[in-house]
């Protein structure tokens, strides 16, 4: 059985207060997940939030929604947390320990929004004891996912997709069986570079990169959409997810990001999802799930919109999709690889020691050296993914100069 509920069949609503745990409270999905608490306080009660090194930012929300425990993930901050919850009545800790102990303790509904490697081992200690996850770490799938999903699905686990895109089929997908599906299809602005030529995309620079037409979100990933490696996770994220292989799985560039998702079934219909692009949209689908709560969100005026269009991805603009598609085929670690040496690639590019164009290189340089090598095999474990990000990112790291020099 699928951790992920493919048929979105109503339950009966619970009376009593949904508890709730924030893993990454203070980064910008953990905004938006604060911001809808805070608009149904009489629905939610708050058991722990976590966040990476925003003290002053984890405290104040500890004590607004009443937390009943804090973790930092700097061990070196417990002190000034401690002291920033002095008069409280709010249980603390610091390092990964105390931010696997917030995903442990007893919520209904955690949100596993940890960014990168650091955010899996939380988010299995909340999938281990069958909660509902919502789901926006990339790192949990891209890493892990085969073990990831089969410990979900072993503890019987509800996994909720909070990404717009995974959100928007998982909603979809509700609209058929399985048997009955043809292809999933993920849509993407194409970002600032959606109509440059390749040559001028090689030499874009970081202020360009990070001009995203029509989302606000953190430095990362939005220049993973400029360079479209965000839909190659995606990609294989879906796959993952919904148990969906290579070829069920099509990107259709959409510049108004309006429609998030859609699904063909076999009698040739096509359902869609559409929203204004605002992440609390998902967030509180999931947040509701398996009812629907009032969402903040903008209303979708078509009317004013005007027109929607859309595109068929550019494999020569943005090789880092087409590289995403061959790491979920190749498997066993490949996808791991491949989303290690993005986020070195990434971080060369922001300290201006590599241009943009080389990211993908430097990815595919990676994946090659990886394949050569003979390191294939199965993950089954976090330590598995977590030792293969390590090497990865270290392979990347050396092979980093040679890929600065070559031009494109």
């Amino acid at each position: 059985m699928s951790a992920v509920p493919l048929r979105n069949n109503k339950a009966a609503a619970a009376s009593a207060a949904r508890t709730v745990t924030v893993l990454g409270a203070t980064g910008s999905i953990g905004d938006s997940t604060m911001d809808l608490l805070r608009a149904s306080p009489e629905r939610y009660r708050v058991e722990a939030l976590t966040a990476n090194g925003n003290v002053a930012g984890l405290a104040k929300l500890a004590k607004e929604f009443s937390a009943r425990f804090a973790a930092i993930a700097d061990p070196a901050k417990l002190s000034e947390l401690k002291d920033a919850l002095t008069g409280t009545r709010i249980e603390c800790g610091a390092g990964e320990s105390a931010i696997i102990e917030a995903a442990a303790r007893p919520a209904d509904w955690v949100m596993a929004a940890v960014s990168g490697a650091a955010g899996l081992k939380p988010a299995l200690a909340a999938v281990d004891r069958g909660a509902h996850v919502a789901l926006a770490n990339k790192e949990c799938l891209v890493c892990a996912g085969d073990f990831f999903m089969q410990r979900a699905a072993k503890a019987g686990a509800c996994i909720l997709p909070a990404d717009s895109e995974h959100n928007a089929l998982f909603q979809a997908l509700s609209s058929g069986n399985r048997d009955e599906l043809v292809r999933v299809i993920i849509t993407a602005s194409g970002g600032p570079f959606r109509t440059w030529k390749p040559v001028d995309i090689e030499q874009a620079t970081l202020e360009q990169a990070l001009k995203h037409p029509n989302w606000s979100m953190g430095q990362k990933i939005t220049i993973d959409s400029a360079s479209m490696m965000n839909k190659g996770l995606e990609v294989i994220e879906a796959s993952y997810l919904f148990a969906l292989a290579p070829d069920e799985i099509d990107v259709l560039v959409h510049p108004q990001s309006i429609i998030h998702g859609m699904v063909e079934f076999s009698d040739c219909s096509v359902v869609a999802q559409l929203g204004a692009p605002d992440m609390r949209t998902p967030i509180a689908h999931c947040l509701g799930w398996p009812d629907r709560i009032k969402g903040p969100a903008a209303k979708l005026d078509l009317a004013k919109i005007g027109q929607l269009t859309f595109e068929a991805p550019d494999f020569e603009r943005f090789p880092g999709l087409r590289l995403a598609y061959d790491s979920l085929r190749t498997g066993k670690g490949a996808t791991t690889v491949y989303n290690a040496a993005n986020e070195v690639a990434v971080a060369a590019f922001i300290a201006g020691k590599i241009r943009f164009g080389a990211i993908a290189r430097l990815v595919e340089a990676t994946l090659d050296d990886w394949i050569k090598g003979g390191n294939q095999a199965p993950l089954t474990s976090a330590d598995d993914a977590i030792s293969v990000d390590h090497v990865a990112r270290n392979r990347a790291a050396a092979l980093l100069p040679q890929i600065a020099l070559k031009a494109s």
